[in-house]
């Protein structure tokens, strides 16, 4: 562990500033003994990544430390994460109408292609990640904003896509018939048990890549899932009288949701688990000048 100590750098609140270097895997434990020592009361607490570090005794302190970095989740990152990704913003808002349109357009065209450009798009796994972390943390006011997120998000989503539906159908751009025959993308409204499992592999896939120390991005096509898809046939079958199928993607919209959810749940339960088994544990952090 490499030290720095700044005396009397801080001026609100005046003290010192004190920075060091630690794996990733040790991180939990060191951040529980800087709160117990009232470091977020009476200054704060601060976690950067870093990408390289050329140092002896880094190596020295990553081999020492459990598992691997990649595989250790910091549960205080985590958490500032999905309360990040949680919240109700027009960017959230404006993602989501605008995966549902695309969305739309796919089913009416029956274009695979772009079912699969509106799952990349879409920023539901956020709040849908922050409610299965509030279950197992037992958050309350984590788990009301996730679901108000959900819900007031999907319903803006369906009712401007419903909307622009409803203008083109007046304007003769669309009409009933296109949601008849679509071989390519008639999955979003047959939900059944492959529904079911492939929302449980996203959302392993899902949590597996917040918690990751290294994840890539091309994640996000697969947590999607049918969500949107699905939002997007509501939008359209509502205006074309499509009630059927309205009910139908209500309940694949349901079912990967719930896959989801109890695949996330279950996976941050196992990793803290893991954790708590074969975890690092630390009897004390060296206090600033050898106190």
């Amino acid at each position: 562990m490499n030290t720095v100590k700044f005396p009397g750098a801080a001026c609100s609140p005046q003290g010192d500033v004190v920075e060091f270097n630690l794996a990733r895997e040790a991180a939990n434990a060191v951040l529980d003994e800087l709160r117990a020592l009232g470091l977020k009361d009476s200054g704060a607490i601060t976690v950067e990544q870093i990408d390289l570090s050329i140092s002896t005794a880094a190596e020295e302190a990553e081999q020492a430390a459990p598992g691997d970095p990649e595989d250790a989740v910091v549960w205080d990152e985590l958490a500032a994460r999905v309360t990040a990704d949680t919240r109700l913003s027009w960017s959230f808002l404006a993602f989501l109408a605008l995966a549902t349109q695309i969305a739309a357009i796919g089913v009416l065209l029956d274009q695979p292609i772009l079912i699969v450009g509106a799952m990349v798009l879409g920023p539901e796994f956020g709040p849908i990640a922050a409610f299965c972390f509030g279950i197992l943390r037992n958050r309350h006011a984590l788990l009301g904003t996730a679901v108000r997120t959900l819900v007031v998000g999907f319903a803006t989503a369906i009712a401007v896509t419903a909307a622009c539906a409803g203008i083109s159908r007046l304007l003769g751009w669309i009409t009933p018939d296109m949601l008849d025959n679509r071989p390519m993308t008639e999955f979003i409204v047959h939900p059944d048990r492959w529904s079911f499992i492939v929302a449980l592999l996203a959302g392993i896939a899902g949590i597996l890549s917040l918690t990751a120390g290294k994840s890539s991005p091309l994640v996000g096509v697969f947590i999607s899932v049918t969500t949107v898809p699905a939002a997007g046939n509501i939008a359209v079958a509502i205006p074309l009288a499509h009630w059927a199928e309205v009910g139908a993607s209500l309940k694949q919209l349901g079912v990967n949701l719930a896959g989801m959810t109890i695949a996330g749940v279950l996976t941050l339960l196992l990793q803290r688990l893991l954790w708590a088994r074969f975890g690092l544990r630390i009897t004390s952090v060296p206090r600033p000048g050898g106190q």
